[in-house]
Formats: C-alpha cells, structure tokens, sequence
C-alpha cells in the first residue's frame, strides 16, 4: 500500500492512499464497457432515425463524446469519471490546490501513449513502479489517483495495549454510534498531530474534538482532546470488535 502526503496552503499535511493498478485497471474497463453500451444505443438509435449526411454528423458526434468522455467527466466531476466514481478513487493535484483543466488535459492527451497505443502497457509499468502511482499523464499534469476510503490499518502495538473485552471497560460507550469514516478521520488526525505538531494540524485536532463531542452528545467539554480522541478510538475498536 502507498500514500502520497500532500501540504496545503495551511500548511496541513494530508495523506492519501493511492489507487493500486487493479483499482484503475477496473475504473478503466467500467469506462470502456459504459461507452461501448451507452454509445452502441445510441449509434443504433440514431442510424435509424437519421440517414445521409445528417447520420455522418451525428456519428461524428458519438466518436467525439468517445474521444472526450474522460476529460469530461473528470472536468466536470472533480476528477471521477463513472468508473472512479464506482472504485472510489479520484484524481488530485500532488502539490496543494485544484486540478485544471489544463492538468486534466494535460492527462488525457498522454492516455494515447499510456493506455490506446501501448494496450496499456506503459501505464501499468509506470503506475506499478512509480512512488507516486502516476502514469506518464499523471507526471506532466502533476497529479496522482487516490482512494477516496482508506483502509484502517492497526499496528501490532495497539493490538497489544488493547484489554480483553471482558476486562475492558470503556469510557465512552457512545463511541460505538460512530460510523467507519469518523473513526479513520479520528485516526488520520492523530497521525497527522503526532507526525506534524504544529499549530494547524493541532487546529485541526481541536476541530474535530469538538465534532466528536456533540456527535457523542457530551455535555463537558474535554481537558486534553488528543487523550479524548484516543480513547474514543479505544473505544470504539473495543464495543465494535
């Protein structure tokens, strides 16, 4: 598994997971098989209402929507195409801001090189080897695909500081209403706190204390919110497993 760091404006440090090649490879064969289908219809649709040179341009049309389908998509759907959308996964900028139409463009122009010419060869190749997950695309446009849900990783040390439920006796039991999504941005934060303690990322901790507060419907508000978000996460692996 791979992550790329990426540094905002605010000087926040976010980590994303990157798409493995399975992941883009099925993304990529979603697309294909949406526009053969889709386009299909349509071309049998059209051939039989239209004929002579009104057919031509309507064909020309379903040819440019082929060509153009992933830069579309991805410009207009902040950087997910169906088959993204379907896999999670999205397109980013690697260094901070938002992607361009001309960093999207930048990708579709090499999709001839990475993907049509080389039967997707050279993309694989790149995206398997790069550090970044990028394909020659990805390079000149200065973008990376990430998971939009990361998988939650536990080391062996938080296995083992963990009690037995039996013994275990939780200090927060509302913790257990939390869904997946909070539990893995509680634990992203504290990550990104103990790696980067400056003054945004403690900010951000605070934040997202706060949060979990009035999602947990506690009336008090806590001393030290990093000892208070991690005994929420405590908690929650304990009443979850």
């Amino acid at each position: 598994m791979k992550n790329i760091e990426i540094k905002t404006t605010q000087n926040v440090v976010l980590q994303y997971e990157l798409a493995d090649l399975r992941d883009r490879v099925l993304a990529f064969l979603i697309d294909l098989a949406t526009l053969v289908f889709g386009l299909g219809l349509l071309s049998t649709f059209l051939s039989n209402v239209f004929s002579g040179i009104a057919l031509d341009i309507m064909m020309f049309m379903v040819v440019c929507i082929f060509i153009f389908y992933s830069l579309a998509f991805e410009l207009l759907n902040h950087g997910q195409s169906l088959g993204k959308m379907a896999l999670r996964i999205q397109v980013i900028k690697v260094t901070s801001g938002t992607a361009t139409f001309s960093d999207y463009a930048g990708r579709w122009v090499f999709r001839l090189v990475d993907i049509y010419l080389s039967l997707g060869g050279i993309a694989s190749i790149m995206i398997a080897s790069s550090s970044k997950g990028q394909r020659i695309g990805d390079i000149v446009a200065n973008t990376a695909v990430v998971k939009l849900t990361p998988k939650m990783n536990l080391h062996l040390n938080d296995i083992l500081t963990i009690h037995s439920q039996s013994t275990y006796k939780a200090e927060y039991v509302q913790a257990k209403q939390l869904v997946e999504e909070d539990v893995l941005l509680i634990k992203n934060t504290l990550d990104r706190y103990r790696k980067y303690s400056n003054d945004a990322h403690r900010e951000a901790l605070n934040m997202l204390a706060e949060q979990i507060r009035i999602i947990l419907r506690l009336e008090e508000t806590p001393e030290d919110n990093q000892k208070f978000l991690e005994m929420v996460l405590r908690d929650y692996v304990m009443l979850t497993r």
